[in-house]
């Protein structure tokens, strides 16, 4: 009887270890199938802290002398997410920033013909200034500089070296007089505009203008046409002329003359206007009925292109707007007149802008 009673007792022994070895590895292999989504206790119960969302990479700056159309904006959208130890905050969550991209400010800069050498010289020299200048001025910015085309590439060097998005535009006509050459600089780089399509606020900047550098910003808030006073300043005569706009606030009322009437006959002059006295949207040349003009207009032709625009500002068109709105009357941009006759001076400060010139072209080397 001791025997049997042993044996019996091991087999229960035997089958509860059995059953509970079952039941233990059924729970598991249906456990491992179990979602777990939810938190344990070894989960981060809360996090502090701040969080940058970048909804939108921004676009490299392009610096090799390509415009690249289209400039998109760069918007980047903060979330701050802070822990939840503060009970009933039902402070709503702030909306996100939206920043408005910048307007495209294409300016063009006439590179005078030089007969001479120093001349030539003098004229890279301040090409180089302005290009010191456009360095300054908040992107996007298109610099488009014009010239005669020549053997010589120290223009195309300089400006690799500025890191400024650039078009350099040559043409092959001669001329003898300043004057039409410039006009006919400015209607080569507008015809370039139109060409294409650049989208932009335009401005003409010639070598011997110097600007306040928040001049800029004033140019990326006009629409359609823009116009400011300029202070020339007379090297030869010891002289400063204002030339631009009168206004009452921000409307233009009339402009700065010089001789109203001609001294042989009497009649009046039409306004000069300074080419660097106004700016305008350069949607007015490739698309002007979007402006109210005819594209038909024999004006809007790449001849007349500069024609037009002046011809706009002198009509005193209701789209033309004076900057900045206290009634026109703070100088931003000044431009230093020098005629060709005025050769003694520069031969006497050619040798040392020359040596500041080659010391700069070190240095960005």
């Amino acid at each position: 009887m001791g025997s049997s009673e042993r044996s019996k007792k091991k087999v229960q022994l035997w089958k509860k270890a059995m059953v509970h070895f079952s039941l233990c590895f059924i729970m598991g292999f249906f456990t491992g199938f179990a979602p777990t989504g939810k938190s344990t206790v070894f989960s981060s119960s809360s996090q502090e802290g701040t969080m940058l969302v970048s909804e939108k990479p921004g676009v490299p700056e392009n610096k090799n002398g390509t415009l690249v159309l289209g400039i998109p904006a760069v918007k980047s959208t903060f979330v701050e997410v802070s822990g939840g130890d503060d009970e009933g905050d039902d402070s709503e969550t702030e909306e996100p920033e939206v920043m408005t991209p910048m307007r495209l400010l294409i300016v063009i800069t006439p590179l005078p013909t030089a007969a001479e050498s120093q001349e030539r010289r003098r004229g890279i020299i301040m090409l180089e200034k302005m290009a010191n200048t456009m360095r300054l001025v908040p992107p996007p910015v298109l610099w488009v500089v014009v010239e005669k085309r020549t053997e010589r590439d120290e223009v195309s060097e300089m400006l690799r070296r500025t890191g400024i998005m650039y078009r350099h535009v040559v043409y092959k006509e001669n001329f003898t007089d300043a004057a039409t050459e410039a006009d006919h600089q400015r209607n080569v780089a507008l015809r370039h505009v139109k060409e294409h399509s650049l989208s932009g606020i335009v401005h003409f900047a010639p070598i011997s203008n110097v600007y306040d550098l928040n001049f800029f910003n004033e140019l990326r808030e006009i629409k359609v046409f823009g116009t400011w006073p300029v202070a020339v300043v007379s090297a030869s005569e010891e002289k400063v002329d204002i030339k631009g706009p009168v206004c009452d606030s921000s409307q233009l009322l009339g402009w700065h003359l010089g001789e109203t009437e001609d001294n042989d006959t009497g009649t009046r002059r039409p306004p000069s206007i300074h080419e660097s006295s106004f700016a305008f949207n350069s949607s007015v040349l490739w698309d002007p009925e979007r402006w109210g003009r005819p594209s038909s207009s024999q004006a809007t032709s790449d001849q007349d292109s500069i024609k037009f625009v002046k011809e706009i500002l002198e009509e005193g068109d209701a789209k033309v707007k004076g900057i900045p709105g206290d009634d026109c009357l703070k100088i931003m941009v000044w431009h230093l007149h020098q005629s060709r006759q005025e050769s003694p001076l520069v031969t006497e400060n050619t040798a040392t802008m020359e040596s500041n010139y080659n010391h700069l072209a070190r240095r960005d080397k």
